[in-house]
């Protein structure tokens, strides 16, 4: 046995962790697969067994061979005449099986190159094997690893003894690596195909976000505070919905921390990405106007049969509850398991188009106009004709459409009833 592979066993041992006897045993498998393909009729041989001294650096070939009578062998390469195997023990008789050392001259230092690349494969194996059998369970654990390389759009990811692949499609929006940089990552899958195992990262998947509040919230950790539910667009914004075992325990201020410490450690993996924390609900109405927030909302019907939430907020609110390009809405919808659907609340306008009308109406029977032009004039800021006194005849003409010398008169009947 040569140097470079005894570097090789203690490489495999301690840098990669595969235990030593697995080591030899690929050594000693390679060592048999070298000594077929060099000695002639060695393929004939049915039983082979290497011996490897790690020590001495030597390795002997044993073959089993089954002793018979003198002048009945029919196997020339498995049978052994009875006198040439009572020269090795005097008491052997046919049907004995015994083992003879069959290793030629000089066949460590020959055979090195080729038991190296042989030893080699079936390492590279016990490896695959062995992160299978570790990582195995470990499927939807947080990792941390390092960045190695890049292969098209999938970070390659350094955990040690092993190495994880983040797909892009695992990839969070806007978010770049370099190699050498520490990052955190849920493990989606352990998959033993064809190629041998893959360990598959995600920073995108909504459970990465469940399992840092795990690790972040001892109320979580120790289930006094439940994760009901998650929803999710990497890099934008996530919605979690929280409730409490305990009564006494308020589950979002728990997920926040003091000053919001926990919340913050979170985000800041997150890459500062959204995070709002729901109180979750039983009821819909009371869940949905949880999860729109900040958004306040006018009335909420609820359709149980067809799982639709109809909501309508005020103007000034339906931005903020439909949110950036339906996001909220859209999010809203995921963590509820219902169809939200979000419109504005037109009752107040439709009140306040009354009362403009009926004010016109009575406007107009002032002046002797049209309640088309009595509206214009209430829209033009003329509510009452005391108001409207105070207008330029150009103001009214502009506004009403008409000629300066109607806007005139209107002033002039204005005149005479403020007196």
């Amino acid at each position: 046995m040569t140097n470079d592979i005894v570097a090789l066993i203690e490489y495999y041992e301690k840098e990669k962790g595969i235990d030593r006897a697995k080591v030899v045993a690929a050594l000693e498998f390679a060592f048999i697969s070298a000594y077929r393909k060099m000695v002639p009729g060695a393929e004939a041989i049915e039983t082979l067994r290497a011996d490897v001294d790690t020590k001495k650096g030597e390795t002997k070939i044993f073959a089993s061979l089954n002793v018979v009578a003198d002048g009945e062998s029919a196997d020339k390469f498995n049978d052994v005449p009875l006198a040439v195997a009572q020269k090795r023990n005097a008491g052997a008789q046919p049907g004995d099986v015994m083992e003879f050392n069959v290793t030629p001259k000089d066949f460590g230092r020959i055979a090195v190159q080729t038991a190296k690349q042989t030893m080699m494969q079936r390492l590279r194996q016990a490896e695959k094997e062995m992160i299978y059998e570790e990582f195995k369970d470990r499927a939807g654990d947080i990792v941390s690893g390092t960045v190695r390389r890049f292969e098209r759009n999938d970070v390659m990811v350094d955990l040690g003894k092993f190495e994880g692949i983040m797909p892009n499609r695992e990839r969070v929006q806007g978010e770049d690596y370099n190699i050498g940089d520490r990052i955190r990552a849920y493990v989606l899958a352990v998959e033993n195909e064809g190629r041998g195992p893959e360990i598959i990262l995600s920073r995108s998947h909504p459970n990465f976000v469940r399992r840092l509040f795990e690790a972040e919230v001892n109320e979580i950790s120790d289930r006094t505070v439940e994760i009901r539910g998650i929803a999710r667009e990497a890099g934008f914004r996530t919605k979690v919905a929280v409730w409490s075992n305990d009564p006494k325990v308020d589950p979002v201020g728990a997920c926040v921390g003091m000053r919001g410490a926990r919340v913050k450690n979170i985000v800041r993996e997150l890459n500062n990405e959204k995070v709002d924390i729901i109180r979750w609900s039983e009821d819909p109405k009371e869940f949905v106007r949880e999860a729109l927030k900040p958004a306040e909302l006018r009335s909420i019907t609820v359709d149980t049969e067809a799982k639709i939430v109809h909501v309508t907020v005020d103007e000034l609110d339906l931005s903020k509850a439909i949110g950036r390009k339906g996001q909220n809405a859209r999010l809203s919808s995921r963590l509820m398991g219902w169809d939200v659907q979000v419109r504005r609340d037109e009752s107040k306008e439709e009140q306040f188009k009354e009362k403009i009308g009926g004010a016109a109406h009575t406007l107009g029977e002032q002046l002797g106009i049209t309640d088309e032009l009595a509206e214009k004039l209430t829209f033009a800021g003329g509510f009452n004709p005391e108001l409207i006194v105070d207008m330029p005849a150009d103001y009214i003409a502009g506004a009403l459409q008409i000629s300066e010398d109607e806007a005139e008169a209107i002033l002039v009947r204005a005149r005479a009833l403020v007196g």
